[in-house]
């Protein structure tokens, strides 16, 4: 009898559980599908000379089974490693690039004292190739490797 009452009372409780789990929406299967955004910091040359940085979220649009977003016309990708503790001082960008980090730590110190912490899939949109420029840094105890990607002129 008492294994009957206990048997009856388990099911009753795991059927009102049941009962009372919320069905999943359309809305709740979108959001699990919504994509974590694709950030470059934007690094420029202010009206005051200065260096400054912004984050643009990149906007991808559908096209043939992956999303794309096209980057400005580039021209003449290179790979570089830099070891860990460089410094290279106060500098501007030799072009307008990206510089995208595929492994180690950088950091970025801008006008003001800002600093920026960049890691493997950082992208950057540097532009700063006049005015006071920035100090980067290679931090932690692996190379920073990068691919630079010059942004050309043409369309």
């Amino acid at each position: 009898m008492k294994s009957r009452c206990a048997w009856f009372i388990g099911s009753a409780v795991l059927s009102f559980s049941v009962v009372l789990l919320p069905a999943q929406s359309a809305e709740d299967t979108a959001a699990a599908q919504k994509h974590k955004p694709v950030v470059i910091t934007r690094i420029y040359t202010g009206p005051d000379g200065q260096t400054h940085a912004e984050d643009i979220e990149a906007k991808f649009a559908p096209g043939g089974g992956n999303d794309v977003h096209k980057l400005m016309a580039n021209s003449g990708a290179e790979l570089h490693r830099a070891p860990p503790g460089r410094v290279s001082d106060w500098h501007t960008a030799p072009r307008r690039q990206y510089v995208i980090t595929l492994s180690g730590q950088g950091e970025l110190e801008l006008s003001g004292g800002k600093k920026i912490l960049v890691g493997p899939g950082h992208i950057e949109l540097v532009e700063d190739t006049t005015g006071k420029g920035h100090i980067t840094r290679t931090v932690g105890s692996e190379d920073r490797v990068t691919i630079q990607v010059p942004i050309s002129d043409r369309p």
